[in-house]
């Protein structure tokens, strides 16, 4: 089976037109990230059929084609879940109402289950509940599990934590990442944040001003220098790690990559366990040699694979460790007094980790 196919021309007026060709996995979660009026939001609108494409336009997944040549299927045919930024819950009914209209609606029914849901999106205590009475981040945890139960073959996300606090937003994270795993269930996630989308996403695709830029694994391109995520401020590099202790006098666990050592605040998972880890390239200096007068606890040995060429007062550096990669932003003039060059071995200085959320946290 083919993935899913978008060959889009769609015209909003003058000032705005969405034109994508390309083919997405149908495996894990989809990143669609760029800056507000990208064409993030119009891209899922056209998959969902809220909008159509100009003739001549193709949305297929696998061998189910909703708009091809002469052929529209419209939005109501379609088997697309849908996850607005507003929960848009039916407020005449309480959650378990809202979730089993879903049911109702669905047209395969041993897709998901209705207590695999509730369980997945902790919605035990809320079933009983009427909508007004529910918090932004538990509305959404319901109109996530409304969108599942219809048994969609693809579930679209619009940017649906952009109204939530923190704690909140993790709550969805942990039950979208679970959910995606045991229901093997391909999404698109609109997102504007890449910290966000670097805990959720397998892929990425970046839009902007309604064109494709770039699109591949997202490992691979936070950790590029030729790319829009790279010129961002925040801009870091993700790797992946496994437990190897935990340090109970100092309540940190050493994790493993590429034979190196990286501590953060302990956890509680096993050893052996893989983790994904966002490391800032802001957060990252560069040595000649190995510190041992320092605070800085992470300290791993690297060797420069790239530099940006600028002539502005910051620089970004791809930095290989095995067969991973970290980037480094430093100013131009430590560079030119360390007289830094491509292939050289240094030290990469830590100052901050950050762990992503995992599918295990959710367990």
């Amino acid at each position: 089976m083919s993935g899913l196919v978008l060959n889009i021309d769609y015209t909003a007026d003058q000032h705005f037109s969405l034109k994508l060709d390309c083919e997405l996995p149908t495996r894990g979660i989809t990143a669609v990230y760029g800056p507000s009026g990208s064409g993030k939001s119009t891209l899922l609108d056209c998959i969902a059929g809220l909008r159509a494409g100009e003739p001549g336009s193709v949305v297929k997944l696998g061998s189910t084609v909703w708009q091809g040549p002469n052929h529209l299927v419209p939005a109501w045919n379609r088997e697309v879940g849908y996850v607005f930024q507003d929960a848009r819950l039916f407020p005449h009914l309480n959650v378990l109402g809202n979730l089993r209209y879903a049911l109702t609606r669905s047209q395969q029914r041993d897709t998901i289950s209705l207590d695999q849901v509730i369980t997945s999106l902790e919605l035990n205590e809320l079933l009983q509940h009427t909508t007004e009475t529910l918090s932004a981040g538990q509305k959404q945890r319901v109109a996530i599990a409304r969108a599942l139960l219809s048994s969609p073959a693809l579930l679209l996300l619009d940017e649906p934590l952009a109204n939530l606090d923190h704690a909140a937003s993790q709550q969805c994270l942990r039950g979208l990442q679970k959910l995606s795993k045991a229901l093997q269930l391909p999404m698109l996630y609109v997102s504007h944040d890449i910290e966000e989308v670097a805990q959720l996403a397998d892929y990425l695709l970046l839009l902007e001003k309604g064109r494709l830029v770039e699109q591949g694994s997202l490992l691979e391109l936070c950790s590029r220098l030729d790319t829009r995520l790279s010129r961002e401020e925040r801009a870091a590099a993700i790797i992946t790690a496994s437990v190897k202790q935990h340090d109970i006098d100092f309540d940190l666990t050493e994790l493993e990559v590429e034979g190196h050592s990286l501590f953060v605040n302990r956890l509680t998972h096993s050893l052996g366990q893989q983790r994904r880890v966002r490391i800032p390239a802001r957060d990252i200096s560069i040595c000649r040699s190995r510190h041992s007068d320092t605070s800085i606890l992470n300290i791993l040995p690297v060797t420069i694979d790239e530099m940006e060429h600028s002539d502005g007062a910051r620089i970004l550096l791809r930095l290989s460790l095995g067969s991973q990669y970290l980037l480094a932003r430093i100013t131009r003039k430590s560079a030119m007094e360390l007289e830094l060059q491509v292939g050289d071995k240094v030290f990469a200085q830590i100052k901050s980790v950050a762990l992503l959320i995992e599918t295990s946290d959710a367990a």
